[in-house]
């Protein structure tokens, strides 16, 4: 029936590192950690959790490092385990590392690019956006598909979570560079058997 939900995700973004606040391309497992900041904001989004009575079948987290410290964290709240998965940011080449700020100030046409074209691979040894979001929905859909009737967490990164919301509201993969979601917040997915329904984006604990 179209109105028969076959899963509900509730993505959790990592918590913040030096890199995400310096505004940096990152796409690497094991660096940045969580920082003092970061570690603040998945405690705020755990007490989120546990207030608003989040429901929770299974939890999966991304590999990297920033990730699975969230996790942790998030699967205290729930007393059960999670599962890693093959779930990785987009492969920035050799942005990775990079400040937003100063490949605008040293490469605009690169960054333009970047933004406006997102079926070209730029840098040229990155991942095109089109490509990570394909990448992305795909994993979800197997996630989905294994998940069928239950309630999933997914801790991962802001990027990830941008994609999914880009194929969620099948909007053009260019709009991902003008979603913002911010490091430590929630949102939350509903997957049908032909459509998907963004319940909220963001939500981000004062």
């Amino acid at each position: 029936m179209y109105f028969d939900r076959k899963c509900k995700i509730t993505f959790i973004s990592h918590g913040a590192t030096i890199f995400s606040e310096e505004n940096r391309f990152s796409d690497k497992d094991n660096y940045p950690p969580l920082n003092e900041n970061g570690v603040e904001e998945v405690e705020k989004i755990c007490e989120f959790l546990k207030q608003r009575g989040v429901k929770n079948d299974k939890i999966y987290t991304s590999a990297a490092t920033r990730c699975v410290q969230t996790a942790k964290y998030v699967s205290k709240v729930y007393k059960k385990q999670f599962d890693v998965i093959e779930l990785p940011p987009r492969n920035c080449g050799s942005f990775s590392g990079l400040a937003f700020e100063s490949i605008e100030l040293k490469s605009p046409e690169q960054l333009h690019s970047l933004i406006y074209e997102p079926e070209k691979r730029t840098p040229e040894d990155a991942e095109s956006v089109t490509e990570f979001i394909n990448r992305v929905s795909a994993k979800i859909e197997e996630i989905v598909e294994a998940n069928a009737g239950n309630r999933v967490i997914i801790v991962t990164h802001p990027d990830v979570i941008k994609a999914a919301i880009c194929d969620a509201l099948s909007i053009p993969h260019s709009s991902l560079q003008h979603i913002y979601i911010k490091t430590g917040s929630a949102t939350q997915i509903s997957y049908f058997e032909s459509w998907k329904s963004l319940i909220y984006s963001d939500y981000t604990p004062l």
